[in-house]
């Protein structure tokens, strides 16, 4: 275990720089994904078997068709209590991404004419859903439930093969319309572009390796993505009421997602902090699944720089333990998900308490939300002209003309004449 002890000091900036900076930098895969994106975009169907053989069967030939048949997906592989905590899990989040849905908004402007904003959904999505360590059927709930909320059509599944009963069972219960057994930059690239066999998607979303979100990026021209998944982390803001114990829980626990991120607890109270590493110390060992790249147990003076500390760290997953540090809530900025009270573990947040576990990682919470339906929804201008067009080309031929769009003018000005008596 890995324990760093960080004085916020005079500078909270620099101090969550340095904290970010204990975690190794990933390796650049820029060009191999780029190589297969290339390959699955020209080569289609064929050159995506070859590297579905190459990358997902270990070298056996791929199936014929990538999708799984319907008959795979079937609820009664769960067993009775994981389908039933899916069963709270997909209410929740249903709930919680139903209320983030926005109504059409029309605008009457000055001049008499209307202007609608229209919210609709893309027509088809993909959720990408990790594979390799475990099976996760909780990105299957978080991504598709949220997607249908939003009024998707068609929401399909990319997941590494074999694709396990878990997931299969999960997809039943979600109502996914495809599941596709391959993972990685190809089978990002296939339904970014789409092949002979498979269409393509209008959104692709979810968590994954370095490479899977590479992937997205690089395909972001052509398909919608939801934003850039990096190691997942945590940051504990406590006040000296806090449990240690709970505390050391919440941080273990995020260690389990790996050595990518570092897990922080900050407050201003040295004998919660030296609390904290004591029992970090006594529950470390017999959770050795726990293992990030490090510890860390920052002191500042106040709570107010505590905060000041974690905006500048804007981690993924903020929680908030003690009174004192609840009554921060309303301030935060920079979070992707805020946990208030010392029963709000981040893991409720994970499965079961509605909100999304597919949140900005990498200090990314500055300036990007977690996933939600308006990921799937665009918002169009719906636009009434009628009879304002004689005021708003007054108002709008001489900007034109003065950006040398002079038939912008005189497209604007000849609904004046065309409307305007005999």
């Amino acid at each position: 275990m890995r324990l760093e002890r960080v004085a916020v000091g005079a500078d909270p900036a620099a101090a969550a720089a340095a904290v970010r900076a204990l975690a190794p930098a990933p390796e650049s895969v820029s060009a191999a994904v780029a190589e297969i994106v290339a390959a699955v975009r020209g080569g289609g169907d064929r050159a995506l078997r070859e590297l579905v053989a190459r990358f997902d069967t270990g070298g056996a030939p791929s199936p014929e068709s990538l999708a799984l048949a319907p008959e795979q997906l079937d609820a009664t592989l769960l067993d009775d209590d994981v389908r039933a905590g899916l069963d709270v899990a997909i209410t929740n989040v249903a709930l919680v991404a139903d209320a983030g849905i926005g109504e059409d908004v029309e605008v009457t402007l000055p001049q008499g004419h209307r202007v609608v904003l229209r919210e609709v959904p893309v027509r088809r999505a993909a959720i990408y859903v990790p594979g390799g360590r475990a099976p996760y059927p909780s990105t299957v709930v978080m991504g598709v439930v949220t997607a249908r909320a939003a009024g998707v059509e068609e929401v399909v599944v990319l997941t590494p093969a074999p694709v396990d009963a878990v997931i299969r069972g999960a997809c039943a219960l979600c109502g996914v319309h495809e599941v596709y057994a391959m993972g990685g930059a190809h089978g990002i690239a296939a339904l970014a572009y789409g092949t002979e066999s498979i269409e393509r998607v209008d959104v692709i979303a979810g968590p994954g390796s370095l490479i899977v979100q590479e992937a997205k990026r690089q395909v972001r021209d052509s398909v919608g993505i939801d934003g850039f998944y990096g190691p997942s982390d945590v940051l504990v803001l406590a006040d000296e009421s806090a449990d240690p114990r709970l505390v050391a829980l919440d941080l273990l626990a995020q260690g389990e997602h790996g050595p990518g991120s570092p897990v922080v607890a900050v407050s201003d109270a040295p004998v919660l902090l030296d609390a904290l590493a004591m029992a970090l110390e006594q529950l470390a060992p017999q959770r050795p699944g726990s293992d990030p790249a490090a510890f860390v147990l920052a002191r500042a003076n106040s709570l107010d720089d505590a905060l000041a500390f974690a905006e500048a760290f804007a981690p993924e997953h903020l929680e908030l333990a003690g009174a004192g540090a609840e009554r921060l809530a309303r301030r935060v900025r920079a979070a992707g998900c805020i946990f208030v009270g010392s029963a709000g573990g981040t893991a409720f947040g994970d499965y079961v308490a509605g909100s999304n576990h597919c949140l900005p990682t990498g200090g990314a919470a500055r300036f990007a939300s977690g996933l939600s339906p308006r990921h799937f929804r665009r918002r169009i201008s719906e636009v009434h002209v009628g009879a304002a067009a004689p005021a708003l080309a007054a108002a709008g031929a001489p900007i034109a003309r003065a950006e040398g769009f002079t038939v912008h003018a005189e497209s604007m000005e000849a609904r004046v004449r065309e409307n305007e008596p005999s």
